[in-house]
């Protein structure tokens, strides 16, 4: 049993976990960068991390930190309350999905857990948050989705966005008006050869929109 944590060690959790959802493990320069503090600081916490009873990180130096089983339950609690916090504040409170980021930082921390039956219940227990980002569902399974990326179409493919990056409300606000939100279909319409920035028609308002390699390779669809 894992006793009760403090937010900043919540917060290293959730990091790890985003950093190393898709494979490998998350080193220092990379936490340390998404976290806003010194090298040397998260190299002290992730060597305390690694000696809790039971440890919720594995490290070894020079190599990374990746979560253990009790880890990974603790992160995917905190991103299941996070990802519920910005759906209500999207659906019921009339949030814009380039608002609600900051305020779930906040609130994932002070969310009972009756709050969070009670609000996933509301909502109708939904599988993905406004971003497009899976929600574990209460008993922290994820649900399971094909996909791949933007930048991995050829012209002329199509799919259906699933996902879309949420860290930068500028960069959700240029998304949300030109169309490309989850559940918009889309289709590469052509790629520049000699920078692979992508013309994308958006086929639910028949808009095109311009997406660079960097934006598109973090936008995730499933293929139509």
């Amino acid at each position: 049993m894992v006793k009760k944590l403090s937010h900043n060690i919540q917060d290293y959790l959730k990091q790890i976990y985003e950093i190393t959802n898709t494979g490998g493990k998350a080193s220092t320069s990379q936490l340390a960068e998404a976290l806003g503090i010194s090298a040397a600081s998260v190299t002290n916490m992730i060597q305390k991390l690694s000696m809790t009873q039971p440890p919720l990180v594995t490290y070894t130096k020079h190599q990374g930190v990746e979560l253990t089983n009790a880890g990974q339950q603790v992160a995917l609690k905190i991103i299941r309350r996070h990802r519920l916090i910005e759906h209500y504040l999207v659906k019921e409170l009339g949030y814009s999905w380039d608002e609600v980021h900051e305020e779930a930082e906040i609130l994932e921390h002070a969310m009972s857990p009756r709050l969070e039956k009670r609000i996933d219940a509301a909502l109708g227990y939904p599988e993905f948050d406004p971003h497009g980002d899976p929600i574990p569902d209460q008993n922290l399974r994820m649900p399971e989705v094909t996909k791949t990326s933007l930048s991995d179409l050829k012209a002329g493919e199509a799919g259906r966005v699933i996902r879309v990056p949420h860290n930068d409300p500028r960069v959700l606000r240029y998304l949300g008006k030109s169309g490309l939100r989850p559940g918009a279909s889309i289709k590469l319409l052509a790629r520049t050869p000699y920078d692979q920035t992508m013309r994308v028609l958006i086929r639910d308002t028949d808009e095109e929109v311009i997406i660079g390699p960097v934006l598109g390779a973090q936008i995730t669809l499933a293929v139509e």
